[in-house]
């Protein structure tokens, strides 16, 4: 008898319990295998090219120094400013103008934030970035999750940089004696900011204060970056700059153009000079106390230590075996990006500024509170990377997103520099948090629930409050016609009209709204949602077997391809949004005709090489033959998507990181499943990449998975059993994952097209 994993139960499995974490781990060093570097420049796939517009065809990763989620990230600067879609570093730049503490939100196609750099010289003082930049050779490069390490040619300095989760800790090292001079500035593109030098304390202080975009563009945010810069040489001169203009013995400067310090030293040869750079968003006295906190019983080596340690003690959650060592350096460098963002946002006392204009000082306890949640992208497998690997973080994010909304009103739909945004479509916080429900990471109170509701059914009462980018865009008339007509433009939004995209991202968000309201018992506004969840087949045109555009009268638009960006489509073609029902396949497999037609229209879809991996809304395709008895092209697909679209090279991710959505998708894809529909507490089988996998789990249990042949190119699945239980199932149930257990993958160069292939076997869909 066949024994497969069960959906939405959670009976035991035989000897379940027994093969919980009773291996220990080998001393392997897995932080060896992150290459920060990957993504660092613009990739050049067929389909990169083929789709992708401006900064898209690049990761926008920088090569962060930081604590797992920390505060601020620790990178080297090629481009000076926070303008939006230009990253701090570009592989393909020659000159490095210093060393940011950067809040960044990584592979992201948005602005730089309360930001401030720091930069050695030697020799003649110069203070602006363009004029003081050094070139460098990636040859004297060396970049980790924990050290960064660099030679500035023009100078003889050769750096170093660590981290702790809100402070920064440099060492630079002056090849000859003589002058030297630290230049420290605020990365204010809007003449702001505010810089002074303690030379009583060795010290300098400054803020760079926080604006807006997408609402409210250019207005500020309610908070600033804030920094202390402490160093462990006495300052002998000093002074402050504004554009070219130098004056020296000034202690301060404020709201100007190009704004700096600098302070001065006579050096010996080789001698090393150390700064430690503590930040907040609070306040300066703040970001004294997180440096003090956090730095004051570390010199720089111990600090690099301990910062190698906790990302060890993270990478080491999975532990994979393998032949090819390449992908080790893919896997491991993927979990790193993926847990880059959301960031922490609060002192180390707790304290940090109101959401949405910081009006108040709050305190999050003994809890941290995230922000810059880039919802559209990391909802899909980032977050839901969070809730299989390490929950107690997903709850606290989650328990982030509950506070936005007691303290502004509204459930946040993209909330980024801690406020409101319409940056993007959908309405996903309720998606992130359903599946975090769903999974049991979090419970949801009375009040949390009302929350998501809201969201759901209501609009704000202003006009005002809607343009700030509270609530969904477009909801009355999703509401009243059951789809967004092309009439309603939305234009109190970043991306205007956008209709289809937007039906269908929220008859996805209904559904998992849904989900909540099934486990809270609420039968009514279950069956609504549920019913809503539907709204994804009014948009669909069946003569086109596409998703197109549709007024309020039923008539489809004229303007119509579907192999090319539509005006009604987000960052796509109708062809790639067609396949965005990740809750009911079986539904959509209806209106192509049953599965036949499906699969057909799948496979002309890939043939016409429509299929772009290096954008989010497509990320769930390659697992869709799943749903349609052929599961085997999926094992084919991933596997090949796996090898072209991540490389080891400084082009290394096919698109935007979206705050390690791309990395998790990997991570997912190289252990073999991957959670198509977040808030069903399932994932759909691809099959491993690596010989042997064992992950172990926050609980104490072990999940060790078997597949010999996997990493040398042995990529179908001849049959798995599940603790010897053999299961044709194509899907695991989370709930019996995070008991433990042993998955064995028979893995074979050759497709195995029965298996995984019969109705019974197929993931969930809402439509049966």
């Amino acid at each position: 008898m066949k024994l497969p994993f069960t959906r939405f139960t959670t009976i035991s499995l035989i000897g379940l319990l027994l093969l919980g974490c009773q291996t220990e781990k080998k001393n392997v060093e897995y932080v060896k295998y992150v290459n920060p570097l990957i993504g660092t420049a613009p990739f050049t796939s067929e389909s990169t090219l083929k789709h992708s517009v401006g900064t898209e065809n690049n990761s926008q990763v920088v090569p962060c120094v930081t604590v797992p989620f920390g505060m601020t990230n620790w990178t080297p600067q090629t481009k000076d400013g926070e303008t939006k879609c230009q990253s701090p570093y570009y592989y393909t730049d020659s000159i490095i103008q210093g060393f940011r503490g950067s809040h960044w939100l990584s592979g992201s196609c948005v602005q730089e934030y309360g930001s401030m750099t720091i930069m050695p010289i030697s020799g003649a003082l110069k203070c602006l970035p363009n004029l003081r930049g050094s070139s460098f050779s990636h040859d004297k490069e060396m970049a980790s999750p924990y050290l960064y390490q660099v030679r500035l040619d023009d100078y003889d300095i050769d750096v170093e940089m660590t981290a702790t989760k809100r402070s920064g800790l440099f060492k630079f090292t002056f090849e000859k004696e003589g002058e030297a001079h630290i230049v420290v500035n605020p990365n204010s593109d809007e003449g702001r900011g505010f810089i002074k030098i303690l030379p009583e304390t060795n010290e300098i202080v400054g803020y760079n204060p926080v604006h807006r975009i997408y609402q409210g563009w250019g207005e500020e945010a309610g908070f600033s970056g804030y920094f202390v810069v402490r160093f462990q040489k006495d300052i002998e001169t000093y002074g402050v700059y504004q554009g070219n203009k130098i004056n020296e013995g000034d202690r301060q400067v404020a709201d100007l153009e190009n704004l700096g310090a600098y302070v001065s030293f006579l050096v010996h040869e080789n001698e090393e000079v150390l700064a430690s750079v503590g930040t907040s968003f609070t306040s300066i006295e703040q970001a004294r106390k997180n440096l003090d906190a956090e730095t004051s019983e570390l010199d720089f080596d111990l600090a690099k230590t301990e910062l190698q340690t906790t990302w060890e003690n993270l990478l080491s959650k999975v532990e994979v075996e393998g032949e090819v060592e390449d992908d080790k350096v893919k896997f491991y460098t993927a979990l790193y990006h993926s847990s880059l963002q959301p960031r922490t946002f609060n002192d180390v006392d707790g304290s940090y500024v109101s959401f949405g204009g910081g009006n108040e000082l709050m305190n999050s306890g003994d809890r941290d509170y995230y922000v810059d949640f880039s919802m559209w992208d990391t909802y899909r497998a980032s977050l839901p990377l969070f809730n299989f690997l390490m929950p107690k973080v997903s709850a606290d994010m989650m328990n982030s997103l509950f506070l936005k909304a007691e303290q502004g009103g509204w459930l946040p739909i993209f909330p980024c520099w801690n406020s409101y945004t319409s940056a993007m479509i959908g309405d996903h916080s309720i998606a992130a948090i359903a599946d975090a429900y769903s999974k049991g990471v979090i419970d949801i109170s009375d009040k949390q629930y009302a929350y998501l509701l809201q969201n759901a059914f209501k609009s704000p009462d202003t006009f005002e409050e809607y343009k700030e980018g509270k609530g969904r865009r477009g909801l009355k008339s999703y509401l009243k016609y059951g789809y967004i007509p092309l009439e309603d433009e939305v234009k109190e939004s970043y991306h205007d009209e956008e209709q289809v995209s937007r039906t269908l991202e929220y008859s996805f968000d209904d559904f998992s709204l849904s989900q909540v309201a099934t486990k809270r018992g609420d039968v009514k506004n279950a069956e609504i949602l549920k019913k809503r969840a539907q709204n994804y087949r009014n948009v669909y045109s069946a003569a086109d077997s596409c998703v197109r555009g549709r007024y309020i009268d039923g008539t489809f638009t004229k303007e119509f391809d579907k192999f090319i960006r539509m005006p009604y489509i987000t960052e796509g073609t109708p062809y790639q949004y067609t396949w965005y029902v990740p809750h009911d396949i079986a539904g959509l497999m209806d209106l192509m005709g049953g599965q036949d037609g499906f699969t057909a229209n799948l496979d002309r879809f890939h043939a016409k090489g429509q299929y772009w991996h290096g954008n989010e809304p497509g990320h769930q395709i390659p697992f869709l033959y799943n749903y349609s008895g052929e599961p085997w092209k999926t094992q084919a697909l991933v596997s090949q998507i796996m090898e072209t679209e991540y490389i080891t090279g400084p082009g290394g991710l096919s698109g935007n990181d979206d705050a390690g959505q791309m990395s998790a998708w990997y991570a997912f894809a190289a252990m073999g499943f991957y959670p198509v529909c977040p808030s069903v507490p399932e994932y759909v089988i691809s099959g491993p990449h690596f010989d042997h996998i064992k992950i172990h789990l926050e609980n104490g249990k072990m999940l060790e998975i078997n597949a010999d042949g996997a990493s040398t190119g042995g990529n179908y699945i001849q049959s798995l059993k599940v603790n010897g239980v053999e299961t044709d199932q194509n899907f695991l149930n989370h709930f019996d994952m995070m008991k433990g257990g042993v998955l064995d993958f028979e893995m074979g160069n050759i497709p195995n097209k029965e298996w995984g292939a019969s109705k019974e076997s197929r993931p969930y869909s809402e439509t049966k």
